[in-house]
């Protein structure tokens, strides 16, 4: 159901759970093991979360399995689905999810947890219906979406269910970048591989340094960005850096 592969400094994890990458307690159990082993490896400093089905990013919950399972079980899954957003918005990693499908519940709560977001032009549905159930998000969706588009369209969003597509979401903030449906998937690869040339540790730093500093007063966050730049001056990548500034080329970062 979650395949990982590996070209030099890219992780690829793919969704791949017919027919529409709906998720059950299986599911994220193998997600948390992929999760885990990119995390001890050194050499990866990006990853690519994408789907092999081509309608789907994610539906979210089987509803079929949530409608038979007891509470105590849905209580389970659901803390598994935390986890697992919490491991990738927590890890040293950065994370990119492409969206050239259905992102809908919990697909969008994963695709939130990650750090940036690509989608294509095509046209599908982006939302959190859960309200039409009865419910409300409960992976983390709704603090993530307020950060990444702000309360009004966020509150908006969850209370009516309604999804929006993916022009909406790059107009809103929710996407970075709105590819053609044609290219959008080579695109999303180059942004991809492009930004894993980079350097790991500063970008690692960068993203701990978001987290942490998100909610602060101005004067807490600016300590925050002194003390965590300080970590930086004296790596090999800032003097490659700089070298290759000087020396009028492409940097190889460590």
């Amino acid at each position: 159901m979650i395949k990982f592969e590996k070209k030099e400094r890219l992780g690829f994890i793919t969704l791949d759970k017919s027919p529409a990458n709906s998720y059950d307690i299986h599911f994220f159990n193998e997600f948390e093991k992929v999760l885990n082993s990119i995390e001890n490896d050194t050499d990866i400093g990006v990853v690519l979360l994408k789907s092999a089905i081509p309608k789907f990013f994610c539906a979210g919950a089987d509803i079929k399995v949530f409608a038979s399972n007891t509470v105590e079980q849905n209580n389970e899954m659901v803390a598994m689905a935390n986890k697992v957003a919490k491991l990738i918005s927590t890890s040293a990693k950065i994370f990119i999810a492409f969206l050239n499908g259905h992102t809908l519940g919990g697909g969008l709560e994963l695709a939130v947890a990650c750090d940036i977001r690509l989608a294509s032009n095509k046209k599908f549905l982006i939302g959190l219906p859960e309200v039409k159930l009865g419910l409300m998000p409960g992976n983390g969706g709704i603090p993530r979406l307020v950060n990444a588009v702000g309360h009004s369209y966020a509150f908006e969003m969850v209370v009516s269910g309604n999804p929006i597509n993916s022009e909406e979401a790059f107009r809103i903030g929710f996407a970075h970048k709105l590819y053609n449906e044609e290219t959008a998937e080579q695109e999303a690869l180059e942004y991809a591989q492009n930004l894993s040339k980079g350097p790991k540790k500063a970008m690692a730093t960068i993203k701990q340094t978001f987290a942490e500093g998100v909610g602060k007063s101005t004067q807490d966050f600016l300590k925050l960005e002194t003390k965590m730049v300080e970590t930086l001056y004296d790596t090999f990548d800032a003097k490659e850096g700089f070298q290759s500034f000087i020396e009028k080329r492409e940097p190889k970062f460590e």
